[in-house]
């Protein structure tokens, strides 16, 4: 198809680019088509019958017009459908529609097929990982809860809730929990309370249902929604044997509404009894502890004489010891010196000059005090000493 050129000189007629789009959207041909059906006009005695397809994932719808016996009678507003269809451009108007030619329910089996695909994908990718989860707040300040609005499900929660724990606060998000808007509700409610920093924990809850009615809850969008969660989320959705995919993904999977107002708040008598039983027992261990040291400190000043007194004896004993052994060694230092002393007064005596005399020798000096040591050193006034005394000589 050729590109129209056009300018601000020279534009094109509103028809012409309408035909244009119109032809484009032509070569399309025939598809096939999967939606929900979101709305739907029977109108007895007309030959079409007009419907709006909405995209299951997303916030996008498309009008569909279907000729008469196109349209099974056991479809109905919220059906999963599949139909084959040929786009239509209307130039009047310019809007693009649908025309069915063929439309098939999507079977309990089918759905059923389609949701285990769809968990096996996503739990290939890790959204359901137990590492994931987060643990929920002991006491949160505020409690985010998603739900119908008046439903059972807001009763339950909210009563038990508060059954538990009165005052629990509550910021309540009342949305559609079935049909072709739920899905797109649910995500923005958690989009709402993950801007309050109030809310410490979100709690999507609903009643039970059919396969068909739990389906929002099964979306991929919105199990991505949970998954992305800053904030813990519980799913507390239909009763204990439904399992949707937001159970999988969700921090915590409640079995019902009123299983999660136990999880998401404490029972506060359980925790009065919890902390006056551990009161109990603290005084308890106090009181036993008390007893002992009173029974300790009773026979101490007996133990203490007793440890005392036998530590004296035993230093007496140790002082005694030591001094005996002191006295011995100063007594023997004292004997092995006197012997010392005599050894050396002996060896003293042995080699004094006295010592010589007293063997018979004698010293000779003469008139000037020299010692005489040769014969002929011996003349004149001689001065002699022997051991007993001194006299003079001469030699003659």
């Amino acid at each position: 198809m050729a590109r129209l050129e056009t300018s601000a000189e020279s534009p094109v007629p509103v028809r012409v680019v309408a035909l244009r789009v119109g032809e484009w959207i032509a070569r399309l041909g025939e598809i096939w088509v999967d939606g929900q059906i979101a709305q739907l006009t029977r109108r007895p005695g007309v030959a079409t019958q007009f419907l709006t397809l909405r995209d299951p994932d997303a916030n996008i719808s498309m009008s569909v017009t279907c000729p008469r016996g196109v349209l099974p009678d056991t479809v109905s507003e919220g059906s999963r459908v599949v139909l084959r269809a040929r786009p239509d451009f209307y130039l009047e108007r310019g809007t693009l529609s649908l025309r069915a030619l063929e439309v098939r329910q999507v079977g309990l089996g089918e759905l059923l097929a389609r949701l285990d695909a769809l968990r096996r994908l996503l739990a290939a990718e890790g959204l359901f990982a137990p590492q994931l989860k987060r643990p929920l707040p002991f006491l949160p300040h505020t409690v985010g809860l998603i739900t119908g609005r008046a439903s059972a499900a807001e009763r339950d929660v909210i009563d038990n809730a508060r059954r538990r724990l009165p005052g629990a606060r509550f910021r309540i998000e009342n949305v559609a929990m079935q049909g072709t808007n739920a899905v797109s509700e649910v995500i923005d409610a958690i989009a709402r309370l993950e801007k309050d920093p109030a809310v410490q924990v979100i709690v999507i809850a609903r009643g039970g249902g059919s396969v068909e009615d739990l389906l929002p809850f099964s979306n991929e969008s919105l199990v991505r929604a949970v998954a992305a969660a800053f904030t813990p989320v519980v799913s507390a959705i239909g009763h204990e044997t439904d399992v949707p995919l937001l159970d999988l993904v969700a921090d915590v999977a409640a079995s019902t509404p009123t299983d999660a107002a136990k999880r998401v708040v404490p029972d506060l008598a359980d925790e009065l009894r919890e902390v006056a039983a551990l009161r109990e027992r603290a005084r308890a261990r106090i009181h036993a502890r008390l007893d002992r040291e009173a029974e300790l400190m009773a026979g101490l000043p007996e133990r203490l004489r007793r440890t005392v007194r036998g530590r004296l004896v035993r230093e007496s004993d140790d002082v005694a010891t030591a001094r005996a052994r002191s006295r011995r060694r100063i007594e023997s230092l004292l004997e092995a010196g006197r012997a010392e002393l005599g050894h050396v007064r002996a060896q003293i005596r042995t080699l004094s000059p006295q010592a010589t005399l007293e063997r018979g020798y004698a010293v000779v000096r003469r008139a000037d005090g020299t010692v005489v040591r040769t014969p002929d050193e011996a003349v004149g006034a001689l001065h002699v000493r022997v051991a007993e005394g001194e006299f003079d000589a001469t030699r003659t």
